[in-house]
């Protein structure tokens, strides 16, 4: 069990690491030279990165885990992002607009902050409500018949004297 939770955990990781590839390059392109706010850079990064992680997670990562259909999923999994994205957009907004750090480094260590939280949310989130455990099916022992054995204490005992 622990040596399939230590691949899981490896996947995820590594599903996560291309995931903040494409949001914090799509996050700098975005907010430097195409001037776009952090907030709304971070929102269209994220969308893009969880259309991506929600694929390698289903098919890769979680690919053991029973499936309760793309689209009951992909709903709950985009739902569930959302919240990691409100986490996230917290610190960037919180540090940017309320402790005025401003600049790229600035933009990117907040980012950084903000994932590490909502990543923590997301993994907890995905294999409890979107990439869920199979369902334990235990076998189903046929009843036995109870056998009455009769001995000379439930005999009548005109029975015994024959």
């Amino acid at each position: 069990m622990l040596r399939r939770l230590a691949r899981e955990l490896a996947k995820f990781g590594s599903v996560g690491a291309i995931a903040a590839v494409i949001t914090f390059g799509l996050f700098n392109v975005l907010h430097g030279p195409m001037g776009v706010g952090p907030l709304t850079s971070n929102g269209v990064a994220t969308l893009v990165a969880a259309t991506f992680a929600y694929f390698a997670n289903r098919y890769w990562t979680f690919r053991h885990r029973e499936s309760s259909g793309l689209g009951r999923e992909y709903t709950i999994f985009f739902g569930l992002n959302a919240i990691g994205l409100a986490i996230t957009q917290v610190f960037l907004g919180f540090g940017t607009y309320v402790l005025g750090l401003k600049g790229a480094l600035a933009g990117n260590g907040l980012l950084v902050v903000g994932t590490m939280f909502a990543t923590l949310f997301r993994y907890y989130a995905y294999k409890r409500w979107v990439f869920r455990a199979p369902a334990q099916v235990t076998p189903r022992v046929p009843r036995q018949r109870r056998r009455t054995v009769r001995t000379y204490e439930t005999v009548p005992l005109s029975e015994l004297l024959r």
